[in-house]
């Protein structure tokens, strides 16, 4: 099993930018797994400019904003390949895309799922904030016993082929959440979304993707280059 890990780390990137670059690591490993060649592992970080993104389960009428808006506020929409429904990606919000080959982990998708899951409900730990998962809804939220309460802090979706993955988290740590009410993050209209910023104040961003690679390292037993 290779269980070494490229780190690459982006910073803030245009969406359509990622994706490409995403999908270029995502068919060069397909190709190596059709050819019986050794596979590579990818974990890319960065933040993007405002962006709203439909999932290949999700409703155009989950997006809440005109055209018209979304030009004024310099934000881009893209229907994407990736599961799940709409989400929005902006500055202060640390995105992860794992190009991972599943099979060198020994996991399925949905081991693959519950371990990005609990990379960052670990990440959130170390600052104080208890978070958990919620049947029936992938991702990251708090307060899940509390309908009233209840709001998703981390957002997930991702495509797989053959147990090679691409797409992958989006924690909120200083996001505008202002721009979430412009859609029905991920199709669930009694949801709220919150921020680690909302829940602590001021947080290091740096510190935090920090963490995040030091408990992907843990849970997937990987080795971060």
């Amino acid at each position: 099993m290779n269980k070494k890990v490229q780190f690459i780390d982006l910073g803030l990137k245009d969406y359509k930018e990622v994706w490409d670059f995403q999908e270029e690591l995502f068919a060069k490993t397909l190709k190596a797994k059709r050819e019986n060649k050794p596979t590579s592992n990818s974990l890319i970080f960065c933040e993007h400019p405002h962006v709203f993104t439909l999932g290949k389960s999700g409703s155009d009428k989950n997006l809440l904003a005109t055209e018209q808006w979304l030009t004024m506020a310099k934000a881009t929409f893209y229907k994407i390949n990736r599961g799940g429904d709409i989400t929005y990606h902006g500055p202060g919000q640390t995105v992860g895309y794992p190009i991972f080959d599943l099979e060198q982990f020994g996991m399925g998708i949905h081991d693959y799922i519950f371990a990005l899951e609990e990379v960052i409900i670990r990440t959130l730990k170390e600052f104080g904030i208890v978070s958990e998962r919620l049947d029936g809804s992938t991702g990251v939220w708090l307060d899940t016993t509390n309908p009233a309460k209840v709001r998703k802090i981390c957002a997930i979706g991702v495509r797989a082929s053959r147990y090679v993955t691409m797409h992958g988290f989006a924690l909120n740590v200083t996001s505008d959440l202002n721009y979430f009410q412009k859609i029905v993050p991920c199709g669930i209209p009694d949801k709220k979304v919150t921020s680690m910023q909302v829940e602590l104040g001021d947080v290091d961003i740096l510190k935090v993707n920090a963490l995040i690679l030091t408990y992907f390292a843990e849970v997937f037993t990987a080795e971060i280059e």
